[in-house]
Parts: structure tokens; sequence; C-alpha cells
């Protein structure tokens, strides 16, 4: 899934927005007897480039769970000149015979693919600068989770993106307590360990608003999460919000680098990937070398 990461000449990148409703999927990543997102649109991309030799595969700025949702996911695919030319080429009968615009076609076709369900959109398309990479090249990653506790609306038309609280949170605890957890930290006790996978980011926004309606929405971006992260945090401020953990006990538990039960991890269905934050196109390849080597290094335990 990590795609080609130096531009090759004979292969044209492509960025593509994508949303989805993660209620019926098995998280983003592919995998065998389940239904995902990644599954879906490469199914779709089976389905529209078999016949013409290798079919591309996707890589995403991040991966989602089983049941988390996206507004703002990006991933990138690489193209041959035979497939954008199959999608440049107009359809019979057309008045204007003039090649069609390769990225707005093959977003209008996986939309009536992988998105025929309604629960994955291509929300855009375009050429990608050199050198991009959507995972490597990011600079921050941001969630939303939003909570409707006692007293808040509850609206059963986003019943599978709220999660119902049925107590009543202090919105001014949960943002000092998520104000204290900024930084670049070890968040091992706040991750579900992965073999050679490090836990160390930098928690760069976490804040708390309620909105009109009175539902509480966390806002936290970091420049990568590692696995369980986001909801971890936002199990801490709920614990602290409720009464049942004292504010400083977030930044103790990071500390101690270990659980011990304080908090519960909230589930994901009211997790919302939102946006995915890029350097500018001219220093994108820069990025991408810079985050290789420190991923590199990571994993060596350098």
């Amino acid at each position: 899934m990590g795609g080609v990461t130096i531009d090759d000449p004979a292969l044209t990148r492509l960025r593509l927005g994508v949303a989805y409703d993660g209620t019926g999927f098995s998280g983003w990543s592919e995998q065998p007897g389940r239904r995902t997102v990644q599954g879906e649109i490469e199914a779709a991309l089976q389905t529209l480039f078999r016949r013409l030799g290798d079919v591309p595969t996707v890589t995403v700025a991040g991966r989602t769970d089983a049941g988390v949702h996206a507004r703002g996911q990006v991933v990138h695919l690489d193209l041959t000149d035979a497939q954008i030319a199959q999608l440049q080429k107009p359809h019979r009968g057309m008045r204007d015979q003039s090649p069609l615009d390769a990225p707005t076609v093959l977003a209008r076709r996986l939309n009536g693919l992988a998105g025929a369900s309604d629960e994955i959109v291509i929300s855009g398309a375009r050429v990608a600068p050199p050198g991009f990479h959507a995972r490597f090249g990011a600079l921050w990653r941001r969630y939303e989770y939003r909570i409707a506790d006692r007293g808040a609306e509850r609206d059963p038309t986003r019943r599978s993106h709220t999660l119902w609280y049925d107590q009543r949170l202090d919105l001014e605890l949960m943002n000092a307590t998520a104000s204290g957890l900024l930084g670049l930290h070890d968040w091992a006790a706040y991750c579900r360990h992965r073999d050679y996978a490090t836990t160390i980011r930098e928690l760069q926004e976490f804040s708390w608003r309620r909105e009109a309606d009175g539902v509480l929405v966390a806002s936290v971006q970091a420049d990568a999460f590692c696995h369980n992260l986001v909801r971890n945090l936002v199990g801490a401020c709920v614990a602290v919000g409720e009464g049942a953990m004292e504010a400083h006990r977030a930044v103790g538990v990071r500390r101690e680098a270990q659980r011990n039960g304080e908090f519960r991890v909230v589930p994901a269905h009211g997790l919302t990937m939102v946006e995915v934050g890029y350097p500018p196109d001219d220093e994108m390849a820069a990025r991408v070398a810079l985050t290789q080597v420190k991923r590199s290094h990571d994993q060596l335990g350098e």
C-alpha cells in the first residue's frame, strides 16, 4: 500500500479527496473476507482498469478503524499512460471529441462504482504535485469527536456519528484537561501497542466546544496518530468531565506510560477524520524525504 515514492515518468500520480460513512466498514485497510473502504475503492479500480495491465492501488493519509468516518481523507494512486488515455477518451456520440479531464472522469466513475451505496464519495481529484505522497507528505491530521451528553439534543439521524452519553459533562474541565496534554510526548499509555510502531507523537491542537444543539465536539490535531490515540484522549476528558477522574491524572497517566483503568476508550462511531494538512507544492518532496528518514529511524529504535 506504500505506492511509488519517487516520481516515475511512466506514471501519473493523482490525489483524491475521499469521504465515507464508516458504519458498515471494518475500517480503511483491506482485510480478507471483510468489507473495507480501501477494498471497495480498489475493487472499483479493478473494474475500470483490469484490461490495461497492473491495476493501481491506493495509498491513504491515515488509516481509520472500524466504524470511524471521514470527511477529509486523502489518497493517491499512480496511473499508466494507457489508463490515463482511457479516462480521457470521449464517449461515442459526444459532440466535443477533445480529451476529457482524467481526474474528473476517474472521480465520477469511482463514485458510480465504489460510491454506489452512497457510503463513499470521491470529493475531488487532481494531478498531484511532484513528489506528493498522501501519507508521508502530510504535516498533520485532524479529527473530531461528537458527544451528546445529558441535556444535549439527541438527533436520531446522526446517531451513528455521535456518542450518546447519559451524564452531564463539564466543558471547562474538559478543555483544561485537553490543553494540558498538548506537545510532543510518548503516548504509549494512550495507544494500543503495535510491534515496531513508535508511540511518540506531537499533539498540536486539542479543544472542546459545545454546539448550538448542546452537542460537545472535540477537535484533535497531531502530526500523526497511533492506534486508538484520539479515542483514548477523548475518554480521558470524558472521565474528567463527569467527575470520575481528576484533571491532572490525564497527564499523570501519560507520564507513567501505563494504563490503569482510570478511563475507558470511547466507541469508534463518534469519530470523524475531517482534514489532512500538507506543505506547499514546492516543499512536498522535501517533506516526504524527511518523513521517510524519520520513519526508518523509528522502526530501528534510533
